[in-house]
């Protein structure tokens, strides 16, 4: 089923890539129509700082549904529990990430992401294990070869619910 996906997806991204003018958002509401999610976990990394700075270091794992590379440059997301978000950021890719065809990649570590609710609160959600992506927003590069060149796609308003959320405490 996930090959007949991406050669959908593909079809359509290719389309949208040449076609007239579309509302910003229809990519990311076909992605979220066929149920292909773009995390497929995260990790957060909390610090003693945190404690009183209300920051924390974060990565994800990205995948690539799709038969052919993806760049990632920006990504814009806010992440929570129950409707209610507990970390958002907007981050460029200092390096961008190649994800490969059918494949994953890391983003590397995110620093400095804001706990919106404060520790204390975020703190709560931890036994959860998982973590509702409310509002994601990417560029992106489609058919780069190796990161080299390619589409640019702004795909905005992705939504993915229950991504599995590993939380480390840094005491160094």
């Amino acid at each position: 089923m996930l090959p007949f996906k991406s050669f959908i997806f593909g079809l359509l991204a290719a389309t949208l890539a040449v076609a007239a003018p579309t509302p910003d958002n229809l990519l990311g509401e076909v992605i979220d129509a066929l149920g292909i999610g773009f995390v497929t976990s995260i990790e957060v990394t909390l610090t003693l700082d945190t404690l009183t700075d209300n920051l924390v270091s974060i990565s994800f794992e990205a995948q690539n549904p799709l038969l052919f590379e993806l760049t990632l440059d920006r990504v814009t997301t806010s992440a929570g529990l129950n409707g209610t978000t507990y970390a958002s950021f907007d981050h460029s890719f200092s390096k961008p990430v190649v994800v490969p065809p059918l494949g994953k990649a890391n983003s590397g570590n995110i620093t400095n992401v804001p706990l919106t609710q404060g520790v204390d609160a975020s703190l709560a959600i931890i036994p959860f294990g998982v973590l509702d992506l409310q509002e994601v927003n990417i560029d992106v590069r489609a058919l780069s070869i190796f990161g080299i060149g390619g589409v640019p796609l702004v795909i905005s308003g992705l939504k993915q619910t229950s991504v599995p959320t590993t939380y480390n405490l840094d005491l160094s």
